[in-house]
Formats: C-alpha cells, structure tokens, sequence
C-alpha cells in the first residue's frame, strides 16, 4: 500500500510540474514588479495652489523655483551664478514674509561665514580638515510670534543651494531647496499655533565638504536653539523623496510614521550608506556627528546616473516627486510643530543607551511604514534564532547520523550555488568590457543586466544546486535502501528524491538563519528581512509539511507551502531589490567617469555580484523545487 501511495505521488509532480513552474515564475515576475511599482513608481498628483489654498503644498508653486533656479546654470561656489541663486532665494521669502500669518514671527537672516576648518571623524571625508571661506547663507526662522519660548525649541529644515561646476542641480538639490520654500509658505500659515520654532537653512558650501552644514553649526546664534534636524538631498533627480538616515533617537522617524501620507524610507538603505559602499556624504553627516543631533535624512534616488553630471535638467523631474515630498514634510512638521516632547539635549551619545532605543524602520507599498525599537528587535529575533535551533537540533537528534549528514549536503548545495551563481556572472563581467564598446552598456538600458548577469547567476545557482542535489540523493537512495528494504528498488529511489527536495527547502531556511544570527549579533537594521525570509517560510513548512518522526515516509513538497512561506518576503524585499540594483547600476558610473583610476570591469562585478547574492538568497526555494520536478519529468519519461 505504502509503494502505491508513493507512485500516485509521483504521478501527481509529473503532471503538475510545467504548470506549477510556469505559474510560480509569472507570479515571481508581476508580483515583485507590482510591488516595485506601487511602493517606488507611483507619485501623487501635483497640485495647484487653487487647489491647497494657503495652508497646503502646491507641486505648482515648487517648480516655479526650480525652473528659476535651474535657468541660471550650474552655481557652484564663488560664482556669480550663485549670488543670483541667493538673491532669487531672498526674493522669494520676503513675498513670504508679506503674505504670513499676523500672529506669525518670520525672521530672516543672511549669514556670512567668513572662515572656518570642518574635520569629520568619519563617512567621505573622514581625516580631512576642510577649509572654507566667504560662505553665504539664508537662514529662516518661523515661530508664533505670542509664544516668544518657541524659539528656544527648533526643528531644522536643511538643504543647499550650491550646485557641482559641471550640472544646473534640477535634481541636486534645487528640488530640495524649491521643496523648502513651499513649505515655508504653507508652514508661515500655521505657525501661530506651535510651541516648536521651525528654522529653514539655505546653505552654500555642501559640495565642497559639507561646509555649508559646518558653518551654520559652529558660527549661528540660532543653531543653540535646534533640537531635531531635518536635511533634503538628492542622488538623482526626481522619484519618490524617501528616509535613507535616521536617528539616533528615535523620536523623528516614528513621528514621521505617523504623520506621513505617503511615507518612504527603508533602514536598507541605511545600512549601506553607513557602511561606506555608497562613497558620498550629506549635511545630516555635520548635525549628527558634530552637533549631536537626531533627525532624518531625505533624498530622491531616480535617474542616480546623472547625479552631479550636465544632465542633472529639470526635465527629468518626473511629476509628482515635488508634491511626494512636500505633502510628507508639511505634515510632519505641523505635527513636530506643535509637539511638547521634542527631544531633549545633544551631544553624541543622545541616540540612547548602546544603540537599544534606535529605530529599525521601513514602509510596505509606500502606504505604510513600520517603525520599531531594537530592543524589541533584538527580543524577537533571540526568540525566532532559539526556537529555529531548538527544532533543528531536534530534528537532528531524532534523525540521527544520516539527518546530520544530508544537513551537511544540503548546505555543500547552497555553497555550491553561490559559487556557480557568482563565478558565472562575474566572468561575464570580466568579458564584457573587452567585446563593448561601452564598458557599462547597461546604464542606457538598466533591464540589460537580466540578461547579462541575472540569467548566468540564475543558470549558475541550477547548476550549483543540482550538483549538490545529486550528491545528496545519493546519500538519501543508500539511506532509504538500508532502512526499507521491502520497498521495489523504483519506490526507494522516489522516496529518495522526495526526501532531497525537502532537505534543500531546509537548507534555504538555513541560510537565511545564519544572517539573522550574524545581523541580530551586529544589530544590523536590515536583519528584518532575514526574519521575513526565515520566519514565514518556517511557519508554512511547520503548518503543512513538517514532522519530526523518522518513520514517517516523505511525500511531496506542497506549492501551496511555497506560495504561503514566499508571499511576505517577497512583499517586503522585491521592491527593495529592483530599486536597489537600479540605484548601483546609476553609482557605477561614477567608477568610469575618470579613466584609468579603476578598472573597466569593476563596476561590472560589483553589479554582478551583487544580483547573484540576491539570486541565491531568493532562489533557494524555488531552484529546488524546479529542480525536483525537472528531475521528476526525466523519470516519468525513463519510465515511458
């Protein structure tokens, strides 16, 4: 009867198999796309100021700056493009002044720095002493003028107006600075009801070192009175504005959860900036390390190609981005406004007491954002990594030397699979730079990388697993031979494979146990997602497959097991991934624009690199069952 069941099982893969493969690869592509798009490609409509009247954010209104702005050509320091930027600037306050609410105080000032020397002990400029003179800034600050203690409570608001020698800065950052004078309108309306001071910097100087930033902290009367910090930029032009820094406190960002209409921001995105694989640096750098302030980091990342090149143009800007932003910043600053728990005190070690009280943040579809300590981080993930070891050494323990060897050969499989998925698409960048004309052909055409590095990782992770899986079915056919002999030769073999494709869904969980253990030890933000990764697929495998009795014999891995265990991560990290690579294929430019300081490949294998870990992360699952029922197909046809 046992040998009966397990053929109809083996009838029942082979029949379902083209079919389960095709519709789990469909469901892959449009699910991960959809997710990408609602969570990074969809924008708000623009607005009109008829539309938001006084008191809201107008899209409209904003680019009314940037297109003046832009129109005078790159402004970098010490240009006489820049002054007119400054003049343009001031203009537009004292209309703002003019129209203000009568029980509203907007004091303007215009700051020169004649001299300073700006050292950073860490990020981009970490060891360097920056020089800087002759700077010029604007520095607004808005407060209810009957509640004169306001000013001693101030959110700052800061972005710069200076451009790089060679671009007009549509994106980097007249958007930022255009973002901030609407919102200064809209914020001069309602200030009469706040207990909080909001102070807008327009600074010049962030692009030769941050300097803007500097000047304001060490030299401004006003700067004593910041207790939050705020700063706009731009690794591109346009798209949606999101949260790449935060903290220490957490005080900001989860007001901004709560606030935000369309709230973007990932703690992903944190991690690798923090960790210097981004070589760039913003002024938020200067208000945390130097003044010891919390805040949050702002920036659009569309079209990362043509950042801080002549193509940085206003045409790029897609529709939307201004309203994005601004409508999240109004919002969060009338709520801060009028806040009585700002936070309280500075200096650098306000973020908490050894990093228990930051933040780990991030937002589902653009709609929500999750926001949460790291001391309830770190709860839950010792609790996922306790009970994940406690079920495996007893799985162990009950299966005995042969549990423990096809754990071993399962894991030779992932490590298989990375080392094919990685080599294949690394010696495709090495090659490509010799038979292109263009070292990085793909930065025109971001959707070339699929083909030129996805299909390798993915061919080299089949190719990596199946190896693996072959040595594993080896074991597990001598194992079943031993343990049922009464079986047909036919049957044991069946049982063999079966046993295989779940000891590879196992192995995948594995993987992802590991970098939970090393993020939860580090207290890596992004661990989340290897929680994600980890804990759903457990559960639907725990729900609907696993048992822990030996005796029991194998049967197939159910679809509906991947369907369950796949569908939160996938939510949660596919949007992330499409926006990251498109993000590091725009960065590797920058490795190309000076010829001869780095190799022609290097931009290449980073990018190959990295969509072969992701390739391997994700595939684990699915690359094992295509792999099974593949391998299912050979047998029936054997049969036949």
């Amino acid at each position: 009867m046992r040998g009966s069941s397990v053929e109809s099982n083996v009838v029942l893969i082979a029949k379902r198999s083209k079919y389960v493969i095709l519709a789990l690869f469909v469901i892959a592509v449009y699910g991960s796309w959809s997710v990408y798009e609602h969570q990074f490609l969809k924008l708000p409509n623009p607005l009109g100021a008829e539309q938001v009247g006084k008191r809201g954010f107008s899209e409209h209104e904003a680019i009314k700056h940037v297109i003046a702005l832009t129109q005078l050509g790159p402004h970098p320091v010490a240009s006489d493009a820049l002054d007119h930027a400054l003049d343009y600037v001031l203009q537009a306050i004292e209309t703002i002044k003019q129209t203000a609410h009568w029980e509203v105080d907007v004091e303007l000032d215009v700051f020169h720095a004649k001299s300073g020397a700006n050292t950073m002990i860490g990020g981009l400029f970490k060891g360097k002493t920056l020089v800087y003179s002759d700077l010029n800034h604007i520095v607004l600050r808005i407060s209810p003028k009957y509640t004169p203690q306001a000013r001693e409570n101030a959110i700052l608001v800061s972005s710069h107006i200076d451009t790089v020698f060679s671009a007009e800065g549509a994106g980097d950052c007249s958007s930022c600075v255009a973002v901030m004078l609407e919102l200064a309108r809209g914020v001069s309306q309602w200030a009469h009801g706040f207990k909080n001071a909001v102070i807008f910097l327009f600074n010049t100087g962030e692009e030769e070192g941050l300097n803007g930033a500097h000047s304001f902290i060490t030299q401004h009367s006003w700067s004593d009175t910041v207790t939050v910090a705020i700063d706009l930029e731009a690794m591109g032009v346009g798209g949606k504005s999101g949260i790449f820094q935060a903290g220490p406190q957490p005080w900001a960002i989860e007001t901004f959860a709560l606030a935000a209409k369309f709230p973007s921001g990932q703690i992903v995105a944190q991690d690798i900036f923090k960790s210097g694989a981004i070589k760039s640096a913003t002024d938020f750098q200067v208000y945390q390390e130097l003044a010891g302030l919390s805040g949050l980091d702002f920036a659009y990342a569309d079209n990362t190609a043509v950042y801080h090149t002549k193509n940085d143009k206003l045409k790029l800007l897609k529709p939307g981005s201004l309203q994005h932003l601004g409508e999240n910043m109004l919002v969060f600053l009338l709520k801060a406004g009028t806040s009585t728990n700002l936070p309280k005190g500075k200096g650098k070690n306000s973020g908490g007491k050894s990093g228990q009280d930051t933040a780990i943040y991030f937002d589902i579809l653009g709609t929500y954002m999750v926001v949460f300590r790291q001391r309830f981080a770190s709860m839950l993930y010792n609790s996922m990594i306790l009970q994940a070891l406690l079920i495996w050494m007893t799985s162990l323990i009950m299966g005995g030397y042969s549990a423990l060897v096809s754990l071993a050969l399962s894991s030779l499989s992932l490590m298989l699979m990375w080392m094919c998925a990685i080599g294949f698409s690394v010696l495709v960048a090495f090659v490509l730079p010799l038979i292109s004309s263009s070292p990085i052909p793909f930065i025109s055409s971001p959707w070339l990388v699929v083909g030129l590095f996805g299909a390798p990782a993915v061919l080299g992770a089949f190719t990596g697993q199946h190896v693996g899986y072959l040595i594993l079915l080896k074991h597990l056919t001598k194992t079943f031979s031993r343990r049922n002999r009464n079986l047909p030769l036919v049957v044991r073999e069946d049982l063999a494979k079966l046993d295989a494709e779940r000891w590879l869904f196992k192995a995948g969980l594995m993987q992802w146990l590991v970098l939970l253990i090393v993020g939860n030890f580090y207290k890596i933000g992004s661990s989340y997602l290897a929680l994600a990764w980890l804990a759903t697929p457990a559960f639907a495998y725990g729900l609907l497959e696993a048992t822990l009795s030996p005796a029991r014999l194998p049967k197939p891995l159910k679809t509906l097991t991947l369907l369950i265990g796949l569908s939160v991560p996938f939510l949660l990290s596919s949007g992330i991934i499409i926006h990251l690579v498109a993000t590091l294929i725009g960065t590797a430019v920058r490795l190309e624009r000076s010829p001869g300081s780095n190799p022609e490949w290097l931009g290449n294998v980073i990018v190959a690199i990295f969509i072969a870990a992701i390739a391997c992360l994700t595939l684990a699952w699915d690359s094992n069952l295509m792999l099974s029922h593949l391998a299912w197909d050979s047998n029936l046809m054997h049969c036949h």
